[in-house]
């Protein structure tokens, strides 16, 4: 006769959570040049003020930001990240949520960028090899001095464990692609790495939006004047 006494199943614990209190979610190091940092930010809050992640989902675009694969594995800290289907934790000032700890989030980030400042970072090499082991789909390494090849800007998809370089900068799981552009971000006039979608326009920045929305506004009020309405 079978037992039907469900009190004699298996009891299962839940795995214990990884103890972080030592991990290193803050160095203390200075923040990067002038252009690294203008650079990350642009490239940050455009995507916050403009873009639209596939399906909706959230997502998470940070800068400098430290990136665990594994436990007892030592960090990465990309640039810029961008991670889908993520949100940036609530309790950000608890030690489990002060970085991106990939098994908090259950997922590594998407994309990985790398802005060279110089030739010991490393990008094309070991630090190439590190985010291939924290299976981060996409790496861009942007070189503007062109200080490690002859390439400005390279772009690698993670397949089998290593990555193989792109032929062209489009990123397809995530919905973006990059660029450069000419053009003026906070007064400065300067060659800029920027995002841009499916058919290559670029995403706007939240001032160009705003500019965008001022002008047609002008045009609607003109066309209206024009007709004798009052627009006011």
């Amino acid at each position: 006769m079978a037992n039907n006494d469900t009190s004699t199943a298996l009891q299962y614990e839940p795995a214990p959570e990884p103890d972080v209190s030592r991990l290193v979610t803050e160095d203390g190091a200075a923040v990067d040049n002038w252009a690294s940092e203008k650079t990350q930010r642009l490239l940050t809050s455009i995507l916050y003020d403009s873009w639209r992640a596939p399906d909706s989902v959230p997502f998470v675009a940070a800068a400098n930001v430290a990136l665990y694969s594994a436990i007892h594995r030592p960090p990465v800290v990309p640039d810029v990240m961008v991670s889908l289907e993520a949100e940036v934790p609530a309790g950000w000032w608890e030690k489990r949520s002060r970085c991106y700890f990939t098994w908090e989030f259950g997922k590594p980030p998407e994309l990985a960028i790398e802005i060279v400042s110089d030739r010991g970072g490393l990008e094309l090499s070991a630090k190439l090899r590190q985010y291939a082991r924290a299976s981060v789909t996409y790496y861009v390494v942007f070189d503007p001095q062109r200080q490690l090849s002859d390439q400005v800007l390279q772009s690698f998809a993670l397949t089998a464990g290593q990555y193989e370089e792109l032929d062209r900068h489009w990123y397809e799981r995530v919905g973006l692609g990059l660029a450069l552009w000419q053009g003026n971000f906070e007064g400065r006039e300067d060659s800029w790495l920027r995002w841009v979608d499916a058919s290559g326009a670029w995403i706007p920045t939240g001032a160009e939006r705003a500019e965008r929305e001022r002008s047609r506004a002008e045009r609607l009020a003109a066309q209206l004047r024009a007709l004798g309405i009052d627009p006011e």
